[in-house]
């Protein structure tokens, strides 16, 4: 599925380009949602019509807040009943079979399960369409009266199926209004190449690395390897994401729009507080702004704001998925930001700076590993390998091989997680002559981008393991 619909976007992506340049500023939006909607079907034509019932949902409850302006219970009611149908679409695809089979384990009923498949990008154009009618309601945005335009806000193909979660505020202007440059297109092609060396050429290959040992039994993995295999997933579900961010980004460049940055190096982080400032920074900010500080925030007494931010993790934990690891993932880091809060930061700003980050990487580790282990119990026999509690050997010719085939990567990965290369590049830049700067910039760069392009063009016809970490969620 992931492999198709990327071959399908380099076949479908060019020709969408052409007609929509082509194509006069009223036929932009309707061009672009048509181009959205084949797009979308070529993965899952059935769930069309759930998008464009979200996108008619949520237009009709724009215009009835609107309408009921002056009438502030109504106007509740509307923006409530449409947080209702939304979540209600969610929860039954999402979590009906999660709830139903939990009921039977439990009671030992027999209800049947739907088994219905996830549609994709479900939980992001959810919380999409919710911004909108909230913020309409709050008076932040002015009601899109035009059902196309809104149409094209819902269903925009370039960020629908993996985020970031674009809230309607961040790209009102642009959705009535948008000016395609040159220079801004090429910042898209360059954003989207970026995105896809990420994805394809760190993710996939350092995921291969996870892949052996997660199939390794337990009883032979040493406590190195085991340690290995857990960072490998780190590196791998980081640069997977954000290489599909980038490439949103690019892509949404290209059509002239600006979404808003997703990922910032969390993993220079110093804290936990600090890794959720610059990880999946859109589904954060959506947390704080439509239900911590709806909540109270950290207003009121320490008791309501510890509640709020229990709340806002339990949910984050259960946004990414109907199993307990990620409800029990949520709560983890919950109670590390709660401790952090209550005074473990202060006690952290005194701190050697590479303690900091060791700690921050060590409950990181940890946290992928409840993250990534479907099976809870398996997830526990794994830590155990991990501090050494169910095998005290250290290492093995095995871990060795590991570091002979992976290690040069793994020292790239290391490196791309910081912002060592945008640095060098800026500063490169500054101090190259006029002359120089020009070869650098229109000789050098597109050599390398097409390089990356190239390569990752042979790896995607090449590879049989593609996968997309967050098509799941």
């Amino acid at each position: 599925m992931v492999f198709s619909s990327l071959i399908f976007l380099f076949i479908f992506l060019p020709s969408t380009l052409f007609v929509y340049i082509i194509a006069p500023k009223k036929m932009k939006n309707i061009v672009l949602l048509i181009a959205s909607l084949i797009f979308y079907a070529w993965g899952e034509p059935i769930y069309i019509v759930l998008m464009i019932f979200s996108s008619v949902v949520d237009y009709i409850h724009g215009l009835l807040i609107e309408k009921f302006r002056q009438n502030h219970n109504k106007a509740r009611l509307v923006v409530l009943s449409s947080v209702i149908i939304n979540l209600s679409l969610l929860f039954f695809f999402k979590y009906s079979d999660f709830i139903i089979n939990n009921i039977n384990f439990l009671f030992s009923t027999d209800f049947l399960s739907p088994n219905l498949p996830l549609p994709i990008g479900i939980s992001f154009y959810t919380f999409q369409t919710m911004s909108y009618t909230i913020d309409v309601y709050r008076k932040k945005v002015p009601v899109q009266k035009n059902p196309i335009a809104l149409a094209t806000y819902v269903t925009l193909f370039p960020q629908l199926i993996a985020g970031p979660i674009v809230r309607y505020e961040t790209v009102a202007a642009q959705i009535n209004a948008r000016e395609e440059t040159f220079e801004k297109f090429s910042e898209g092609i360059k954003r989207f190449i970026i995105g896809l060396g990420k994805k394809v050429l760190f993710a996939n290959n350092i995921g291969l690395l996870w892949m052996e040992i997660q199939n390794t039994p337990l009883s032979d993995l040493t406590v190195f390897t085991s340690w290995l295999g857990i960072i490998a997933f780190a590196f791998q579900i980081y640069f997977d994401f954000s290489g599909y961010s980038d490439m949103a980004i690019g892509l949404g460049k290209m059509f002239g729009f600006d979404f808003l940055e997703n990922f910032n190096y969390p993993y220079v982080s110093k804290s936990i507080t600090e890794f959720w400032r610059r990880w999946h920074i859109s589904l954060g900010s959506w947390f704080k702004d439509y239900v911590y500080i709806p909540l109270g925030g950290s207003k009121g007494s320490k008791i309501k704001m510890y509640r709020n931010l229990f709340v806002v993790w339990l949910l984050t934990g259960i946004w990414h998925g109907a199993e307990w690891n990620f409800l029990i993932w949520g709560l983890y880091f919950g109670i590390i930001i709660a401790i952090e809060k209550l005074a473990l930061l202060k006690i952290l700003e005194n701190a050697w700076s590479p303690v900091k980050h060791a700690y921050t990487i060590f409950l990181l580790i940890i946290g992928w590993l409840i993250f990534v282990s479907d099976n809870l119990y398996m997830g526990i026999l794994y830590l155990k390998v991990m501090l050494g509690f169910k095998n005290t050997i250290l290492f093995d010719s095995q871990f060795l091989y590991y570091i002979y085939n992976y290690g040069i990567i793994l020292i790239i990965l290391i490196v791309a997680s910081t912002p060592f290369f945008k640095n060098k590049h800026r500063k490169l830049v500054k101090t190259l002559n006029k002359r120089h700067l020009f070869l650098y910039e229109n000789l050098v760069m597109p050599i390398l981008y097409f390089t990356v392009f190239f390569i990752s063009i042979s790896y995607l016809v090449d590879s049989t393991y593609n996968p997309f970490l967050y098509f799941r969620f």
